[in-house]
């Protein structure tokens, strides 16, 4: 092998702009991103309080943070009921709900090799 199709290889990962892992990926590959993803798909609507059950070592703080993201990055939709106290849900978006079959392969090839990452 020669050291020029290596490089050619991988000079793809320095174009910043064209880089899919930069400016996809990046974008639902955060520690709690896929967790909250994966609440969303397995329900029609998903009030905040029940993911902050359903994942009890994030903080209000980060939920509300990664919601917003997901939220902006056209991955979930929030729906805010005018009533007191408000009432706000969430669900997926149908680009969302079109991510959830590879994250799905992603979590099967997970249990499949869980031992081998154990800490």
């Amino acid at each position: 092998m020669s050291a020029l199709p290596l490089q050619e290889n991988l000079e793809k990962y320095t174009h910043i702009e064209s880089c899919p892992i930069r400016n996809v990926l990046s974008h639902f590959s955060g520690k709690w991103s896929l967790l909250i993803l994966c609440i969303l798909s397995e329900n029609e609507v998903t009030r905040f309080n029940a993911i902050s059950k359903a994942i009890p070592d994030i903080s209000s703080k980060v939920l509300s943070d990664t919601l917003k993201s997901l939220e902006k990055d056209g991955l979930a939709k929030r729906h805010q009921y005018a009533e007191i106290p408000p009432r706000v849900e969430y669900s997926l978006t149908d680009l969302g709900k079109s991510l959830m079959p590879i994250v799905g392969n992603l979590i099967n090839w997970a249990l499949m090799n869980f031992d081998n990452f154990k800490r």
